[in-house]
């Protein structure tokens, strides 16, 4: 049966501004975009009265962490989909760092397989660089692809030597495959929870320095360069790194890159106390760095929004800053938070949060996604921009609770998601 949605409001970018439309959905895509003055020939479909609210192309977000194989008690593929849904989230990527490590192509098929059964989204799996994200011996990158996988990346640790990264770039490359980095040299990083800065010496914590991160961006954008490869910087946190990927766009490098909500909204001075749930990696910077990444954000610098989606249990978080794992949740606050930091205050328009969210990362990573238009999937969610409520981790479809922004009052609430024509997440 074919679905009306009416009474939305679409954003339309070339006027900057959002107007009441009808959009029809049939056989998984978008077959209609009619203007809301007049009301539609409903006849024989199915009616969601969107009643004024915003009605966007689904989310895509290409970094996330399901924990699925290994670690279900964080995390499993059905409530990591259910999260992503609720956020408004229709199209996610999951990184390799399982166990067992996503390195062949039967863990690829059993990802593939279950968010099929399971699954309330769209599943797109990464596929390990080295076996065992070891960075010792590069994994069987022909037959990943041929897998399923998307690219390739060693997420949660950084390739310490060159020449492998260098070996993967090349391969990566003949195959028309991305390299997905993390970038991070072990040798600074040993032993810190937090980045070097007042929070690190009011605790007495050793921290992560800023050029940890950015070391690696410089070098992996020198041997993309050599390479031809595309080649993808993961949640970028540094002033340092910004300048060297502004560099390498402007010398014509296949480089893009991606930033977190949490890295756009807090910084180290934020931190309250001891509190795990605000220990992430790469950790939250200083203000300078966080107006850096905004500002890279705006001018195109970085590309696109992810969550880097990383659940915990509370027991594990409990283990206090220096001992517990680094991560939080992102799928359910993701846009609330940016609306709310950004939008509502005027520094950023609707329409660029959306295509940061949408259109960009459809761009980066040549997805059919991301657009609301006749004839594209029929991805949508649909947002209450006036909904205003406080974030209680307890109601999360995800398992981890593990927040930074539990107490926080965020307007701005997705309130339904579609997924291939169908509706997956209602909470209208």
């Amino acid at each position: 049966m074919a679905i009306w949605i009416i009474n939305g409001n679409v954003w339309n970018d070339e006027a900057e501004r959002l107007e009441r439309k009808h959009i029809r959905v049939d056989g998984g895509i978008v077959t209609n975009i009619e203007d809301g003055e007049t009301a539609p020939d409903t006849a024989g479909c199915e009616v969601i009265d969107a009643g004024g609210k915003l009605v966007s192309a689904g989310f895509i977000d290409m970094h996330v962490h399901l924990r699925d194989p290994g670690f279900e008690y964080k995390e499993d593929i059905a409530s990591g989909t259910q999260s992503a849904a609720r956020g408004g989230f229709t199209t996610i990527a999951c990184m390799p760092n399982t166990r067992p490590v996503t390195d062949t192509p039967e863990t690829v098929q059993y990802i593939k397989d279950k968010a099929k059964r399971e699954g309330a989204v769209r599943v797109l799996p990464y596929a390990a660089i080295t076996k065992n994200e070891l960075g010792r011996e590069l994994t069987d990158f022909a037959a990943l692809k041929e897998a399923g996988a998307i690219g390739f990346t060693d997420d949660g640790v950084g390739v310490q030597n060159a020449q492998m990264m260098k070996d993967a770039m090349a391969l990566a490359r003949s195959l028309d495959m991305p390299i997905i980095a993390h970038c991070e040299d072990d040798s600074l990083v040993k032993g810190a929870a937090v980045t070097e800065g007042a929070f690190a010496r009011k605790h007495g914590l050793k921290g992560i320095p800023n050029e940890s991160e950015a070391i690696h961006v410089g070098r992996d954008i020198l041997l993309a360069e050599a390479t031809g490869v595309h080649y993808h910087v993961c949640h970028v946190s540094t002033e340092q790194s910004v300048r060297l990927i502004r560099l390498g766009k402007q010398l014509g490098i296949r480089v893009t890159a991606e930033v977190c909500p949490h890295h756009l909204v807090l910084s180290d001075e934020d931190i309250p106390g001891l509190d795990a749930n605000w220990k992430m990696n790469p950790p939250l910077r200083t203000p300078r760095d966080v107006e850096a990444v905004i500002e890279a954000l705006e001018d195109g610098t970085i590309d696109i929004i992810v969550t880097d989606h990383a659940p915990h249990s509370a027991e594990e978080k409990a283990k206090g800053m220096e001992l517990a794992p680094f991560g939080i949740v992102g799928f359910e606050t993701a846009f609330p938070l940016l609306y709310t930091k950004f939008v509502r205050t005027g520094r950023w328009s609707l329409g660029f949060l959306l295509r940061r969210m949408t259109a960009d990362p459809a761009r980066v990573f040549g997805l059919p996604s991301g657009k609301l238009a006749p004839g594209a999937p029929a991805d949508l969610t649909i947002i209450d921009l006036e909904k205003e409520r406080q974030v209680d981790p307890d109601t999360f479809a995800s398992k981890g609770r593990n927040t930074p922004f539990a107490g926080w009052t965020l307007q701005g609430w997705p309130v339904l998601t579609m997924v291939d024509g169908a509706v997956v997440w209602s909470g209208i």
